[in-house]
Formats: structure tokens, sequence, C-alpha cells
């Protein structure tokens, strides 16, 4: 009986042109067979979006063996959705976002377009992981994170995640001294709009922003991991149930 290998499931939300998501085919194609559907332009900040008023095109971008790369006009999380429902032979094995390029820590999860695709492969049940990298350049190097990002992928193809949970994982830039298992910050944007004035006689705005991350002293953070130069892995779970809070709310008695 034939084998058959793992079936890799790969966007990101840098476009599929993005070295980040390049590089990450080519760190993991001789570990299953690989299939990209990654959006044709860059769509940080898309979060969980998908398109409900758009048609949405396919297109193959080049086929060699064991990977696909295909382009989608729509969101991250279209491109999932999309490969699954038309391009996917069968069920992936794993749902893998990024490598983004720039970290992916703290409150920026519900921002991602990145995180956007490994939330929803984890809604369909499928062990999913995001892979970020704290370096904004286009030329960004990935290399250093190779040993490890093969060493959690092989893990998780392995062993699986517990049900409804996946994993944020985020590289300080250049090389780590060790890896931290840890939450995520409470952290706030600050300053995110900017208004500017056009040469055509009309003010118009540009979403800019500073983070500040609001317990610089917790060590048990991914953003004091990250700054510390260790790589954070956060476990992150579909279920956002505030339990602690539902006996207070209840006391309401509405």
């Amino acid at each position: 009986m034939e084998i058959k290998r793992p079936l890799l499931l790969i966007s990101n939300d840098d476009g599929y042109q993005a070295k980040g998501i390049n590089t990450l085919v080519e760190m993991l194609s001789d570990m299953g067979d690989i299939l990209v559907c990654a959006p044709e332009e860059a769509c940080s900040g898309f979060s969980c979006a998908f398109s409900a008023t758009k048609p949405l095109r396919l297109r193959l971008r080049s086929k060699r063996e064991g990977v696909e790369i295909w382009s989608c006009n729509g969101t991250p999380v279209d491109c999932v959705k999309m490969a699954l429902a038309e391009l996917a032979p069968r069920k992936p094995d794993m749902v893998i976002g990024g490598i983004n390029h720039g970290d992916n820590a703290s409150v920026n999860i519900h921002y991602s377009g990145t995180l956007g695709v490994t939330l929803e492969g984890c809604m369909k049940y499928i062990p999913s992981v995001a892979y970020s990298l704290c370096d904004y350049a286009d030329d960004a190097d990935f290399e250093p994170m190779r040993s490890l990002v093969r060493e959690i992928t092989g893990r998780v193809l392995r062993e699986g995640l517990p049900l409804g949970v996946c994993l944020n994982v985020n590289f300080p830039k250049g090389s780590y001294q060790g890896v931290k298992v840890c939450r995520m910050a409470k952290g706030t944007w600050y300053n995110e709009v900017e208004k500017r004035w056009h040469p055509r006689g009309y003010d118009y705005w540009w979403m800019m922003g500073r983070y500040q991350n609001d317990e610089p002293d917790a060590e048990d953070t991914d953003n004091w991991a990250l700054a510390h130069g260790y790589v954070a892995i956060t476990p992150t779970q579909i279920d956002v149930t505030a339990y602690s809070a539902i006996e207070t709310i209840k006391s309401w008695q509405l």
C-alpha cells in the first residue's frame, strides 16, 4: 500500500511572492507535499476577514513535484477556504501561516492575517501553526529559524495539537538563545491615526501607531521573551469565552 506523505497547506498575509513564505516552502519541502494558496498582494491586518461581496479567483503560479503554489485575489482566510474547497486533494495534515515579515506577539494576534490563516485551520480541526520573524525587511534573513521551524512542524505532524488550540510562534531577529512557551502580553496601540494634508486640497488619514507593552516586567509573556532574545511560543485557542466572568454576569440576574 502506498504511504502518502503529509499534506501541508501554507498561506500568509504578505503575498505569495514574499520571501518568508517561499523560504518556508523550501524549509519544509522534504517533510511533505506542499500546497500554497496565498494572497496576490499584501493583506497585513486582515485578521480573520473573508470576502462576502466580491468574486474570488485562483491562479496557478508554479507547480513541481510535491509543491503547488496558487494565488487568490482574496484575504488570507479566503485563501485557506478556497484551498480546502477547491485545491486540496484531501484534508491537509497541517495548516501553516507565514513566515510573516514582522512579529505577531501580544494583541497583534487579533489583527494579523497570518494568525487568521492559522485560526481558520484550527477552526477546521486541522493542527495549525503560525511562524513570524521580528524583521519587516523584504529581504529578511530567515535562516536562523530553519532548525526550530522544522522541529516544531515535525512534532505537530507526529503528535498533533489539542482540539481548538493552535500555536503562535514568534522569532527574534537574528540568532536566538532559547525557547519560551509563554502567554501573550497585555499591550496597547497608541496614536494609531495620523492626519495629513493632500496636495490636491483635502485631508486624509494614515494608519500608523506605536505599540506599548503594558507589563514590561512580566517575564512570562511573548513580548518579554522576544525582547530578551528568545523564541516565543504561545498556545492560542479558538474559544474566547471569559470563564472567570461567567458567575459575575450570572449574578446580574437579567
